[in-house]
């Protein structure tokens, strides 16, 4: 299993993140590194698109019917098969298959896993052993890495880590930050609007996706904070992709109540 991971993830996200380096480093962008960081991970998004668009929609699907879900499983609650039946009614008569929004889950994973293990090891590729390294499994020669490529992006290095630079680089706190921020509103656009002003439910799905909604944005805040920089460029590019195809698909969500709360809020201000 490592040896098919290793041959068709990692193998080929390293030669594309190569191409891509080369090509920048050719039309003498500076930063070239980091720049290839952030376009692999927004090529990766966009292949992804379809995959991640099907999980959305059937993810919006699931959420319109969850009062509905709630009524029957109350209804019906000392007769589970009875449930069960009313329950793939429901699910017919709206189109929704429970099971829709997995599958893409399941094929995404193992490539944004590979997306991190390459970046996670290019940033930290400083010496010529390390180089060597990636120069065994690129697919044609003229990829080859000649030098130690600069891991430098804009002053700071992609592989240090925000921790540990803050005496001599403390706007480098703006990556941690940025990265929380912006899964904190992909978050709140995941969730429909009628979800953050119904009444809560006092069930294990209300509660996971209370606390999901404050405590995943904060663990992405923690790893951008403690890893390599390189890694926040991942993580601030992918939300920006993924807060961008929310939109398209199903607008801004129950990110919108908050709009609207700062709107008043401003306004009986002025």
């Amino acid at each position: 299993m490592g040896d098919f991971f290793y041959t068709f993830f990692i193998v080929p996200i390293t030669n594309v993140l190569v191409l891509f380096y080369y090509a920048l480093y050719s039309l003498h962008i500076p930063y070239a590194l980091g720049f290839a960081i952030i376009a692999l991970t927004a090529f990766i998004r966009i292949l992804l698109y379809p995959l991640m668009s099907a999980q959305i929609k059937a993810s919006s699907k699931m959420q319109k019917i969850a009062p509905h879900v709630a009524n029957l499983k109350e209804k019906h609650k000392g007769d589970q098969k009875k449930q069960q039946e009313e329950m793939m009614k429901l699910y017919k008569e709206h189109g929704v298959n429970p099971a829709a929004g997995c599958l893409p889950t399941l094929i995404q994973l193992p490539v944004i896993i590979s997306l991190y293990n390459v970046l996670n090891s290019t940033v930290s590729a400083r010496s010529v052993a390390s180089i060597d390294k990636i120069n065994n499994i690129l697919y044609f020669p003229f990829l080859k890495i000649d030098k130690i490529w600069d891991t430098s992006f804009f002053g700071l290095g992609l592989f240090e880590t925000p921790s540990k630079m803050l005496t001599h680089a403390p706007f480098v706190l703006i990556l941690p930050v940025v990265a929380g921020l912006s899964q904190l509103v992909l978050s709140k656009m995941m969730m429909l609007e009628h979800a953050s002003i119904q009444p809560k439910k006092d069930d294990f799905q209300s509660a996971f996706q209370s606390q999901s909604l404050i405590i995943f944005p904060l663990m992405i805040g923690f790893f951008s904070y403690t890893l390599p920089v390189g890694l926040s460029l991942y993580w601030i590019t992918l939300n920006i992709f993924g807060i961008l195809q929310q939109y398209l698909l199903v607008g801004v969500g129950s990110l919108g109540v908050w709009i609207n709360k700062t709107k008043n809020l401003w306004m009986r201000n002025q």
